[in-house]
């Protein structure tokens, strides 16, 4: 998740990643890429449970950060060995952040321990890709809760309201949907659980080698931003990265100069370096994450690091993933999912069930159509009679896509054995 910047024309793919597997289709009417896109979100929801299960009172934040891009780089290693090509590995470095920390705290193994307290509200952010392929999700939990231990009112009510909007941001992802109704939808989440969605914060479609895509949907934009949002619909074949962070606060970002560790390789800006230290690091992150993000505590040598990525942010070779934060005394929570927009349903392949048995919620929808679109299913039931030649013309149409929903389950397991 990051603050609404305008965009800038990137390159295309080509120039930045290539495919081994010799198809130029780099969407979901691929089955190939439907395929790598659920062998990327089943290592995201591994990774996100086992670090999850790591979180407790006294824990470093840093062993989590470490824990979590372990484990997504020992899962991606594993397959599709025989492709020597094929980039793979993570495409969000995990990312702990603490109560009014919003998001982007990945820290150097340099910098002073952050230990996790009891009753914290820790929020876990990561991503992997395969292929060029991105999955990424988010979850958020309080450090010590349980069903005999149950999370208070106020952040019970924050929790519950933050993941309803996530599943009705999600099931209306429906094709020909705007951008802005699905804007307003989270908005009006947000007002029934009496909590504010952080201001100017962005979902984004999902592509090739492309963790920021062309379309967008801003939560809660400000006055300034709300005309220049670039309004959309939604198609079939996108995958979209949803993410929903809301607050008990009054939704207000604020940069408070903590060290920015996160960092993305900016594809359209073109410039000579002038230190030689500057280029090592630009040729260094490139060989590690190509254009996904990545944190400078992956480089073995953390200072060397610190002073190339200076002149390669200045001069927008590198964009910043600032660490950001709510008032002090309020909690953010964070919920994010990787959704398929397929012709025949949607298809939730990362992003983790939020359990309620640990909340003491007491606000809850009362808007009638909220409700309805929470109810909703991915996938609409068929009709039990339907006319021979209809059928027979639906088949046709979506004969394929019924088997790219199997391969999420499937196919994917035995070729990424390959």
């Amino acid at each position: 998740m990051k603050a609404w910047s305008k965009r800038m024309p990137d390159r295309k793919d080509s120039e930045s990643s290539s495919s081994s597997s010799g198809d130029d289709d780099h969407t979901l009417a691929n089955d190939l890429v439907v395929t790598k896109y659920g062998m990327a979100a089943d290592i995201v929801n591994a990774t996100l449970k086992a670090v999850i299960a790591e979180i407790k009172e006294g824990v470093e934040v840093g062993y989590l950060c470490d824990f979590g891009d372990k484990m997504l780089t020992e899962k991606t290693a594993k397959i599709f060995k025989k492709e020597k090509d094929l980039q793979k590995g993570i495409a969000m470095p995990t990312c702990i952040s603490i109560d009014n920390t919003i998001c982007h705290f990945s820290p150097l193994r340099s910098d002073p321990p952050v230990k996790l307290e009891k009753g914290q509200l820790v929020k876990i952010d990561l991503g992997a890709h395969v292929d060029g392929f991105i999955a990424t999700a988010a979850h958020s939990v309080v450090v010590g809760a349980s069903a005999d231990n149950k999370v208070d009112e106020k952040r019970s009510n924050l929790l519950k309201g933050a993941y309803d909007a996530l599943e009705i941001a999600i099931r209306s992802l429906r094709p020909g949907t705007k951008n802005t109704d699905i804007t307003t939808n989270i908005g009006k989440v947000a007002d029934q659980y009496g909590v504010k969605a952080i201001e100017n914060m962005v979902s984004h479609q999902l592509e090739r080698n492309k963790i920021d895509g062309e379309k967008q949907i801003v939560q809660n934009p400000g006055e300034k931003l709300k005309g220049e949002v670039e309004k959309s619909t939604v198609e079939v074949h996108e995958v979209y990265a949803i993410d929903v962070l809301f607050t008990t606060g009054e939704g207000k970002a604020r940069d408070l100069d903590t060290r920015t560790t996160v960092f993305k390789k900016a594809d359209e800006v073109v410039y000579q370096l002038k230190m030689k230290a500057s280029r090592v690091f630009l040729s260094d992150a490139i060989g590690k994450a190509g254009s996904m993000p990545f944190t400078l505590r992956a480089f073995e040598d953390e200072v060397r690091a610190k002073m190339g990525v200076v002149e390669c942010e200045r001069h927008g070779l590198m964009r910043p993933y600032q660490v950001l934060y709510e008032k002090e005394g309020e909690s953010v929570a964070q919920f994010k999912a990787t959704v398929l927009v397929l012709p025949n349903g949607l298809l939730k392949i990362a992003g983790l069930p939020l359990d309620v048995n640990i909340l003491s919620t007491t606000a809850k929808l009362e808007d009638a159509v909220l409700i309805s679109k929470l109810n909703e299913a991915l996938k609409p039931k068929k009709k039990k009679e339907t006319k021979k030649s209809d059928k027979e013309a639906e088949d046709k149409h979506t004969k394929q896509e019924h088997a790219n929903v199997n391969s999420v389950t499937s196919l994917w397991k035995h070729r990424g054995s390959t």
